[in-house]
């Protein structure tokens, strides 16, 4: 069960109930693996509303790794997500909301 306090949320991928959460450790990969800079330049990027699907693969493996999941973006790729593609990005939308707040 996700505790919302730490900023965690479930969602169902791969057919599973999952916990997502953005680590300090998950938004050092993200940083980087976006080339954000830093997390104001993460946050501004995310609160635009603009989004690829690297992005979404980027959010939801990072949120899956720093939400306790041994997965790969490689297993990612082969996971579907409750709700295709719109449902990645709202899964998405709400880990970032939980991270860093209702503005993003």
């Amino acid at each position: 069960m996700a505790n919302t306090q730490r900023g965690e949320i479930e969602a169902v991928i791969g057919g599973e109930r999952v916990v997502l959460c953005l680590t300090l450790g998950a938004l050092a990969e993200l940083e980087s693996r976006l080339n954000a800079g830093d997390l104001v330049g993460l946050a501004e990027r995310f609160g635009e509303g603009r989004v690829s699907a690297r992005d979404l693969t980027a959010i939801l493996g990072a949120g899956l790794r720093g939400g306790g999941n041994d997965v790969t973006d490689d297993d990612l790729a082969r996971m579907t997500v409750e709700g295709g593609i719109r449902g990645a990005a709202e899964i998405c939308a709400r880990l970032l909301r939980a991270t860093f707040g209702e503005a993003t």
